[in-house]
């Protein structure tokens, strides 16, 4: 894994625990983290976050996002909506490593109500350990933005 990227998280209250824990990781590894919240569990809405976290991986060029909610749909949804943004959902380590290999990923999108935390960390180091392989995957991303 290449500790040198810098990392934007966020996560809504349900994916707060989970968060903290992939900080706690994050920061073990080296990597300069940039937590966008929640802070607590305390109900809110995941838009709050997922924009900031994606407005910031836009605008940091080379960083990647992680975003966690309950079923992280809702923050894939909300990051895709940002034209430099490819987010994807991931709930195997197989996943995280092709979202990066094939689509180019720059946002992780993680489920915390539907995984464990062993998993979310396999997945997060599958992620960051891959790297895209362009070729005839870059023709694809290339067709992705409107």
């Amino acid at each position: 894994m290449d500790n040198t990227i810098k990392i934007q998280i966020g996560s809504d209250h349900a994916g707060f625990e989970l968060k903290a824990k992939v900080i706690e990781f994050l920061n073990s590894a080296g990597y300069h983290v940039k937590d966008f919240g929640c802070f607590n569990t305390d109900s809110m809405d995941y838009p709050d976050v997922a924009h900031p976290v994606a407005e910031a991986v836009e605008a940091e060029q080379g960083s990647l996002g992680i975003l966690i909610c309950g079923s992280g749909n809702g923050v894939c949804l909300t990051a895709n909506k940002h034209q430099g943004i490819r987010a994807a959902l991931c709930w195997l380590p197989e996943l995280g490593a092709l979202a990066r290999q094939h689509n180019n990923a720059n946002i992780l999108c993680l489920p915390a109500r539907f995984i464990s935390e062993s998993d979310a960390l396999e997945i997060i180091s599958a992620y960051l350990s891959a790297e895209f392989e362009g070729g005839r995957h870059q023709n694809r991303v290339n067709k992705i933005s409107c």
